[in-house]
């Protein structure tokens, strides 16, 4: 069997630590360097040839510095002769940029997917997308892992008698349902219009919250727009407490400590991007048991899907 190569960029070095650990196998170092007009070199310092070579770099702030790196390292590997490169990021942040829903602008998403694929990445790992349909916009294999076993697993051991999971609005409702399934709760969802990147407007829930214990479920929480939006109606709506969990925690511009200074009892999400500071409301799973075990099935050619659809 082919040797496994694992390289890491240099947006969450923790997380490629972490997840070398659970393979046990060693990180194979890498060069950076920046020329005087700005550009990056990469240099892989370690033999690639005929191996299987995994990048983990998610594409985190900031983001297009760490798209260049992972595109060049990926490009160098296959340069080198690499067997096969898979490109694991954790957070794919384009993922966003999912559809034209204005004149003349780019569907981000997919421009970045073909330019992996150019660059020289095989195959691609990455967890909870932020729509399903970005999965297609890759033309080589994609295993799209989620973390609601990681956020179930948080909750679980709890009294969750008086608990429902509450999804911000219905394009995530059937994740949130599939978390609320886990824990058997019901579930409920808002009825969200965004105005704009950070004004949105949730005009309903869609479910009975009053006296429940809360759990908002999210895939990433960047300013908190909606999380701090949601909060407002579920206090109109006499919700009894609210815990808010999610897998990307980015808190862009302070979104950490403004939400904890608000009535929410815990805040949860996993390291799949760096988290900027500590909270003491704050509780950061990893994610690295799981890409290291998907890493492991992807080489040795065993199912994916089988490990995370229960």
């Amino acid at each position: 069997m082919r040797e496994i190569a694992v390289f890491g960029g240099t947006a969450h070095p923790e997380l490629t630590a972490e997840i070398c650990a659970f393979l046990s196998v060693p990180q194979r170092p890498v060069t950076f360097k920046r020329f005087a007009n700005d550009c990056i070199e990469v240099q892989l310092q370690s033999n690639c040839r005929e191996r299987d070579v995994f990048l983990i770099q998610p594409l985190v702030r900031p983001v297009q510095e760490h798209l260049v790196e992972l595109l060049l390292m990926a490009d160098a590997a296959r340069g080198a002769s690499a067997a096969r490169v898979t490109a694991v990021m954790p957070h794919y942040a384009y993922g966003r940029s999912d559809k034209k829903d204005a004149p003349r602008i780019s569907i981000g998403g997919r421009l970045v997917a073909d330019l992996l694929v150019t660059a020289g990445v095989n195959r691609v790992l990455t967890l909870n997308l932020h729509s399903p349909q970005v999965h297609g916009f890759f033309s080589v294999p994609v295993d799209h892992l989620h973390a609601l076993r990681e956020l179930a697993a948080h909750f679980r051991d709890r009294d969750l008698s008086r608990s429902i999971v509450v999804s911000p609005d219905l394009g995530y409702a059937k994740s949130a349902a599939a978390f609320a399934r886990r824990l058997g709760l019901p579930v409920a969802a808002g009825a969200k219009e965004r105005i704009s990147d950070t004004e949105v407007r949730i005009t309903a829930i869609i479910g009975d919250v009053a006296g429940r214990d809360v759990i908002v479920l999210d895939d990433e929480i960047s300013r908190g727009t909606t999380v701090f939006e949601l909060l407002d109606r579920l206090r109109e709506h006499d919700a009894r407490s609210v815990a808010v969990a999610c897998t990307h925690g980015l808190f862009a511009d302070d979104a950490l400590e403004k939400l904890a200074a608000t009535d929410v009892t815990e805040i949860v999400c996993t390291n799949s991007a760096p988290i900027p500071a500590k909270n003491p409301k704050l509780s950061v799973l990893s994610v690295a048991p799981a890409m290291a075990e998907a890493i492991n099935r992807i080489h040795n050619g065993e199912s994916v899907s089988s490990l995370f659809d229960h």
